[in-house]
């Protein structure tokens, strides 16, 4: 385990760190590393994305996986949520699905003479969306309250949701036949997105000899229980952002709703999602404290998704085109001054 100095430079100021901040322990390091290998049997070559999917679920965040299919999607979401020995659901997003689906509904009990409610899939830990732009906007608002507030309200009562809470969605950015595009609000309250990409071709020879005759999910089990995973994203809680590392999101975050290239910026909870998983990747890291590397290495996935370019050109089909907006936040990153003493940039 690496070993940090309780005190380091932030800007001109020297910040001590606070004495409550426990360095991540080596089970929290030995957990991590369970993951991500056993999601590494699943997935082969993707160790960035298979990282960024760690670091957002001990964020405390949502997980939205946006590509062409047959790439990996739904595997990614399966083996993060087998690592895990908690309750996980999975909701097959189709046009004729209905809100009660998701949140569940209450029904007449015979015996009791009263309505007793019948939660739905998303009362569990880990809830996995696939296709989740093939519902209608009416089915999909049924997340906007549990993705936000972790609590499902059906007939004017209020359900709290597990703890732990995260969704996992997927879906096709390419295919817009019976699909509706996700509102703003609904991408917002997605922690990061990520794509797969294509395989190598050493990665994809490797899964021609691997799964000819099984699937490598079939051998996954869980590395940690719901209790390791709590204490992990309490460590992740835990790491300290100093005031200049602060700042610095908030400048990032200022910068993208000035930039000329930009119609929509990022919003308020952008910067706080911001901030919450460079805590988890600095946790990952070994690291009680975050540095600039950890907000410049999650901006475009984290904010990407989020803002809209100004003008039309490399503009997709609903609107949004992934690479000119990686391009607007990538320059828009290295253009904003790093507080001095907290790391180079990445």
């Amino acid at each position: 385990m690496n070993s940090y100095p309780a005190k380091f430079e932030a800007g001109h100021a020297e910040v001590s760190l606070p004495t409550a901040v426990a360095m991540p322990d080596e089970e929290f390091f030995a957990a991590s590393r369970d993951i991500i290998s056993t999601i590494e049997t699943v997935i082969d070559g993707k160790r960035a994305a298979v990282e960024i999917a760690l670091t957002v679920l001990l964020a405390e965040g949502h997980l939205l996986i946006e590509d062409v299919p047959g790439v990996g999607k739904t595997m990614l979401a399966r083996a993060l949520a087998r690592t895990v020995d908690c309750s996980v659901s999975r909701i097959q997003f189709t046009p004729d699905l209905l809100p009660a689906d998701i949140t569940g509904v209450s029904v007449f009990n015979q015996s009791d003479r009263e309505f007793e409610f019948k939660p739905g899939p998303v009362f569990a830990n880990i809830v996995i969306g696939d296709e989740i732009n093939r519902a209608s906007p009416k089915t999909q608002s049924a997340l906007l309250e549990s993705m936000e507030e972790r609590q499902v309200t059906v007939d004017g009562k209020t359900y709290t949701l597990a703890t732990p809470f995260t969704v996992v969605a997927t879906q096709n950015p390419i295919e817009m036949e019976g699909t509706y595009a996700l509102p703003e609000a609904q991408r917002d309250r997605f922690m990061a997105r990520i794509s797969m990409g294509y395989p190598d071709a050493a990665s994809e020879l490797a899964m021609l000899r691997t799964r000819a005759t099984s699937s490598p999910l079939d051998a996954i089990a869980p590395v940690v229980n719901s209790a390791q995973l709590a204490s992990m994203i309490a460590t992740a809680r835990g790491v300290y952002a100093s005031a200049p590392v602060e700042q610095y999101v908030v400048n990032i975050a200022q910068a993208t709703r000035r930039d000329p290239d930009l119609r929509l910026g990022a919003s308020p909870r952008a910067t706080l999602q911001l901030l919450r998983a460079a805590k988890a990747r600095a946790a990952l890291d070994g690291r009680t404290f975050v540095l600039p590397d950890d907000i410049n290495a999650l901006a475009v996935p984290v904010l990407g998704h989020r803002l809209i370019p100004a003008g039309r050109a490399g503009v997709t089909v609903g609107g949004y085109s992934g690479a000119t907006v990686a391009d607007i936040v990538t320059r828009i990153v290295a253009e904003t001054p790093v507080p001095l003493g907290t790391g180079d940039r990445a």
